[in-house]
């Protein structure tokens, strides 16, 4: 029976060892659903900005002096011009 103290102490350490593995596990699925929510979010901002640069590229290609502007008023009804 000399080996029951270190027993009782192997036990005690395996269930706290079990007890910190489940709350990292927990916490580890709220830091995944977090970061997931945050990458979202920045792609979407990222893409818009994305959008919002080009569309400006393309506002400033049109106003450039070399190129002659068309106006959308000359252009009549699209069902004029069938070939």
């Amino acid at each position: 029976m000399p080996y029951l103290p270190s027993l009782v102490l192997v036990v005690v350490g395996v269930v706290a060892l079990v007890a910190v593995v489940i709350r990292v596990v927990g916490s580890l699925r709220h830091f995944t659903k977090a970061s997931s929510l945050v990458g979202d979010n920045v792609g979407d901002g990222v893409g818009l900005l994305k959008a919002r640069s080009a569309a400006l590229g393309v506002a400033f290609a049109e106003r450039r002096k070399d190129q002659p502007r068309v106006r959308s008023t000359d252009r009549g009804r699209q069902e004029d011009h069938r070939a």
